[in-house]
């Protein structure tokens, strides 16, 4: 479900015609963040991080208003949740598009993201992923320890789905430690929305699944 912004009266109109008549509009920064809480209970659950850590950030993202977002055909919309669209790594060196709905339950979401996982590792193509626009595009450089990243980009194509990649998993000081880059388009949101976005994700990443389930 989603609902179309009425933008004439929209806090955002400016921005939104300022920055959408841009080529690029997207800006992205790279921030880290201290996933030694959700390490440590993924191993000790004996689940997958990846899936962990996935989980927890489409659950902060679906509370922030302007990560659900999207523009289509020149008009801005609303999508009552985002889920994601991930790239999967196969151990032959590839990787394919892999589609996973979000639910707040994490044994959910993981059953579910399980059977896309399986069906992207056992094929080879690229997978195009049919989901539409309430998706956000996620990849992950376990391999990288990197400080800053870009996107291959098509722009004739008005892409609006923000897109967060995950990075190398680091041992500093007795903690995990990993760069996150997170690239949103600047007509739907600005540095303050991503701010929030990282400080609800750091919040979240501190908490055991259960406790946010019970939120």
């Amino acid at each position: 479900m989603k609902e179309k912004i009425d933008l004439n009266n929209w806090l955002r109109k400016d921005h939104f015609n300022f920055f959408n008549a841009f080529e690029e509009p997207f800006f992205g920064v790279t921030v880290d963040f201290d996933c030694t809480s959700t390490y440590k209970e993924a191993k000790d659950l004996g689940v997958s991080f990846f899936l962990m850590y996935l989980h927890k950030s489409l659950l902060a993202a679906n509370q922030i208003e302007n990560f659900k977002y999207r523009i289509i055909d020149g008009e801005v919309w609303k999508y009552n949740e985002v889920n994601a669209a991930a790239t999967i790594n196969r151990g032959n060196g590839t990787f394919g598009f892999g589609y996973m709905d979000f639910y707040k339950d994490f044994s959910e979401f993981r059953k579910h993201a399980l059977i896309e996982i399986e069906k992207v590792e056992n094929t080879t193509g690229l997978i195009p992923s049919s989901s539409g626009e309430n998706v956000i595009h996620y990849s992950a450089l376990p391999w990288l320890n990197f400080t800053s990243l870009s996107h291959a980009r098509n722009f004739s194509y008005k892409d609006s789905c923000p897109k967060i990649s995950f990075g190398k998993v680091r041992d500093e000081n007795g903690k995990k430690i990993m760069g996150i880059s997170i690239h949103a388009n600047h007509a739907l949101m600005d540095g303050f929305h991503v701010s929030q976005f990282a400080d609800l994700y750091q919040e979240f990443l501190n908490k055991k699944i259960a406790e946010l389930i019970e939120d």
